[in-house]
């Protein structure tokens, strides 16, 4: 017998933290086919944004978030690094209990060639959507990373 995916029938919410704009993606394990792209966040200061990743969480029944991290091409931490630390635990006290943090090194390069070879974005960037699809491939790795395949 098989077991279940990992996270089985647990929303879980992917960010890919962005100082302008937030892309958010969700996943249901044995209920969604895949990560759906969810929205973008436009910020508008860090309390705004927490309180909307909350609302989100609570609307959609969201039990794990994933936060992407972004690590220079060496492995090395930047200032956008600890910025997204720091969210990432100011995210802790307002309230997520179960918060994952994923390397995003890439995503936003991956995202790009994606809409560019993909006729759902008709072979075009669509920077209203980037952030979303960014979001996605966060949650795509993370789960791969879990033992989930697609």
């Amino acid at each position: 017998m098989n077991s279940p995916l990992p996270f089985h029938l647990e929303t879980i919410l992917a960010i890919d933290f962005g100082t302008k704009v937030t892309g958010i993606a969700t996943y249901t394990p044995g209920s969604d086919p895949f990560p759906l792209l969810a929205d973008r966040i436009i910020n508008k200061g860090r309390e705004q944004l927490i309180q909307a990743i909350l609302e989100r969480c609570e609307a959609e029944g969201v039990v794990h978030v994933v936060l992407g991290v972004p690590y220079l091409l060496d492995g090395k931490s930047s200032s956008m690094t600890e910025k997204v630390l720091k969210f990432g635990e100011q995210l802790k006290q307002a309230g997520v209990e179960s918060l994952f943090f994923q390397d995003e090194t890439l995503t936003t390069k991956e995202a790009e060639d994606r809409m560019l070879s993909s006729p759902r974005f008709n072979f075009k960037i669509d920077l209203k959507l980037i952030d979303s699809l960014s979001a996605s491939i966060i949650l795509e790795d993370f789960l791969s990373e879990k033992g989930h395949s697609f």
